[in-house]
């Protein structure tokens, strides 16, 4: 059986025709779903800043013009060292929404990385922008996660007025791993349910890779869950990456995927890039956004080297296409 890797490497990485690189001609038409939506961001690509000063980082994330946040884990802990209610209050107070935050499927601590290999998050390929600077998470407060405590963080999602709690990650390498995240993931999303809001899967390139039995991760969390109680914020670089067509996903489930991250990467399938520097098809994505269910969408570029410079690039893109 070809795995992923080796179909990749035969072919040269560039099967997916319709949907990596963008068709310039299709009308603009196709684009207003974009046109009436908010921008958001995820803040792991502000990693270092937001661990630094959170409140002055999203003074910037809104001067930029970015109307929506969604968040992940920091170097101080909590959502970067405020309470749920504290931290909806200093986004609100900025024009913003806070709208998602990513939370560990399992216990996970980050380990030190080297400037030149980190990779964000996990199953991802180097940044653009080359060196990022090394960090040291020794400090860090321990993180809450989904399988240890999920009712924990779905109270303070609930508190913090969150549409959904969305799970970052979680181990997918073996079916037996799989079978344990689904349960984890069922009960999370009827937690969420009972108090309000919505539950989702993140996913990176592995869940594309097949597993014992030749079904892959992502095939087993989208049959085996309850559809009304797990939908999945679908990461579009990594399924390109993955040699997957989003748009055939949004047909093949549809209403499944209310959250996307909107992340590009380069032809070469590994360099992570600015919205609208690589080969990923965002109009085409969103001409389809009402058959996936589309209601947040959020860049993220991975802790990019330069990350206001990114997320600026990616800001003025999307909002070209919106004109």
């Amino acid at each position: 059986m070809k795995t992923r890797r080796s179909f990749l490497r035969d072919t040269g990485a560039l099967t997916l025709g319709s949907f990596i690189l963008p068709q310039l001609s299709q009308a603009t038409s196709l684009f207003s779903p974009l046109a009436s939506r908010p921008v958001g961001l995820q803040l792991f690509t502000l990693f270092r800043p937001m661990s630094e000063d959170p409140k002055g980082t999203l003074e910037k994330v809104a001067a930029i013009g970015y109307k929506e946040v969604e968040s992940a884990f920091s170097l101080k802990g909590g959502y970067y060292g405020y309470t749920a209610k504290e931290f909806k209050k200093v986004v609100e107070g900025l024009g913003m929404k806070w709208r998602g935050h990513h939370a560990g499927g399992a216990p996970f601590r980050p380990r030190p990385t080297p400037p030149a290999s980190m990779t964000g998050t996990a199953g991802g390929g180097p940044a653009a922008g080359g060196q990022r600077p090394a960090m040291d998470f020794s400090k860090m407060p321990p993180m809450l996660n989904l399988r240890d405590n999920y009712q924990e963080l779905v109270d303070q999602a609930a508190e913090g007025g969150l549409s959904y709690l969305v799970c970052a990650s979680t181990p997918v390498a073996t079916v037996d791993e799989i079978q344990k995240s689904i349960e984890v993931f069922q009960k999370t999303g009827e937690a969420c349910k009972k108090a309000g809001i919505g539950f989702a899967y993140h996913n990176h390139a592995t869940e594309f890779d097949p597993v014992e039995g030749g079904k892959t991760p992502y095939e087993l969390i989208l049959s085996q869950t309850d559809k009304d109680l797990v939908k999945m914020e679908l990461d579009l670089a990594w399924a390109v990456k993955a040699g997957k067509d989003p748009v055939k996903l949004f047909a093949e489930h549809p209403g499944r995927f209310p959250l996307w991250h909107i992340k590009d990467i380069k032809s070469d399938l590994k360099t992570i890039t600015e919205v609208g520097n690589g080969v990923v098809n965002f109009k085409r994505a969103f001409a389809a956004a009402k058959t996936a269910g589309l209601k947040y969408f959020f860049v993220e570029q991975d802790m990019a080297a330069q990350p206001f410079e990114s997320i600026t690039t990616s800001y003025t893109y999307l909002k070209n296409l919106q004109a």
